[in-house]
Formats: structure tokens, sequence, C-alpha cells
């Protein structure tokens, strides 16, 4: 992640582009959501989607977009006529809490929201996002936009060590290291609660999921490095797996 303030502001602008193009902002949800990075020279800073826009969608949205704000949900810097989010507090209060948190998602994709009212929660029914849903997700039980600071740093402290939660009726917030934990995050916790959906339509509310035992053997593996058939070629180093995100980037700004 670079730390030039432009690099950052385009980064951001790319991160809210790939949710639209995911599926998980579009049709009237279009401008619903946001995501946001912590500024790394300034860590009580982070850019982040604001609103007021002559034309409102994450599709759309370039480095000029983003607007800067500190972790008291505060506008700094970014156009005269944009505004912060509303729900600028979902950001602040967690860079607040979370020192180690560098980037935060929230969207209200239709499965996630449709699970969290059906079941309360997800079960890990496929490989893409299992671990995120491994145990409970924390779920904060108002529909309502989180606005104030005392709603904010409620939500925020219900998160705890979890990199995903479920706001009732509402959508989800999903947290990472970078940009791309972050909104892939969400793309696979989505993809869970399409899955759940299907699974509870056929065989119910006590429909089988992945047990724990699967779940856990996709931790702590032998690296791939190690591997007699990858000595030769990865020569003792991790594999990179960026290429899915930097395509979604591509993808995201209409340069492939």
């Amino acid at each position: 992640m670079s730390s030039d303030i432009e690099d950052i502001k385009r980064e951001v602008a790319a991160a809210n582009r790939v949710l639209a193009n995911l599926g998980l902002a579009t049709g009237f949800a279009s401008g619903f959501g946001h995501a946001s990075l912590r500024i790394p020279n300034v860590p009580n800073h982070f850019f982040v989607k604001g609103r007021e826009y002559n034309y409102d969608a994450l599709a759309i949205m370039e480095a000029d977009d983003m607007v800067e704000c500190d972790t008291e949900g505060f506008k700094v810097g970014g156009r005269p006529e944009l505004t912060q989010c509303s729900e600028v507090k979902i950001h602040a209060c967690i860079y607040k809490l979370y020192p180690k948190v560098q980037s935060v998602v929230h969207v209200h994709p239709r499965y996630t929201v449709l699970m969290s009212i059906l079941t309360g929660g997800l079960k890990p029914l496929c490989q893409e996002g299992a671990q995120l849903v491994q145990k409970p997700l924390p779920m904060y039980r108002h529909v309502k936009t989180i606005q104030s600071d005392a709603e904010g740093m409620e939500m925020a402290t219900m998160l705890g060590e979890s990199k995903a939660m479920l706001l009732y009726g509402h959508g989800a917030v999903t947290t990472g290291k970078s940009l791309s934990e972050s909104v892939m995050g969400m793309a696979f916790l989505e993809e869970q609660a399409r899955m759940n959906y299907l699974a509870y339509c056929a065989e119910g509310k006590d429909y089988k999921s992945l047990p724990d035992n699967l779940v856990d053997e996709m931790s702590n593996r032998t690296p791939l490095y190690e591997q007699p058939h990858f000595k030769d070629t990865l020569k003792g180093r991790a594999p990179q797996r960026d290429g899915t995100w930097n395509y979604q980037v591509l993808a995201a700004t209409k340069k492939v």
C-alpha cells in the first residue's frame, strides 16, 4: 500500500468500485455502502466514500470523490461540497477501538441481509469464506443507520476479534489489514450467505453445514513452498495471490 495521499485516494475509490463490480452495491442500492482505508502516516485519519455527489454510486467513484475523516467522524479533507457518509461512525469507531484494523467495508448485500433475519447467522457451506463464518458472527440487532457516537461505539465494541459482523436487516461490516482483505471478505461473506439461503430453502432451518474439523483442516497447513513439487518454483517464498484482487481493481476501473 502506498503512503502517497493521492495513491491512497485512488486505492479507496477503486475498492468502492470493486464492491459494485462484485454485485455488492448495485441497482437501487448502488449508492449504499462504503469502503475506507486508514492513512498510514496519520493513523487517526482515513479516506472513505462520502455523500452528496451529483451522481452517487460506488461504481463511478474516483480519487477526488473520497473524503478524509478523523476517528471522531469529522470531515477534515475533501471537496467542500461533499459530506461524510451518513454512517461514518461505523468506520471512525472501529478505527478508534482497533489500531490493527487498516480497512473497513460496509454494504447491504441482499443474501446477507436476508439471512440475518431468517436465521440470525451464517454457517460454513463452501470453502470460500468458511473460516470467516465458522464461529457465530456478532450481530448488531438494530435496523437503523448508525449515526451517533453511542451507536457507533456499541457496534464497534460488539465486533471484538471478529473480522465481520452482521447488522440486523441492514447489511454487514468487514475489516482487514488491507482493502483487498476487507472487500474480498465481504464478497466471501455474501457467497456464504447465498449458499446458506439455498440450503435453508432445500432443507429447512436445520440444514447441514461443513463440520469444524474440515474447516480447521484449512488452517496450519505445511507451507506450499515446503511441498516437494513447489520447492523449485517458489524457492522458499510464500505464493503470491494478489492477482485476483488486482484483476478486480482493473475490471472495476474499466481497464480490461
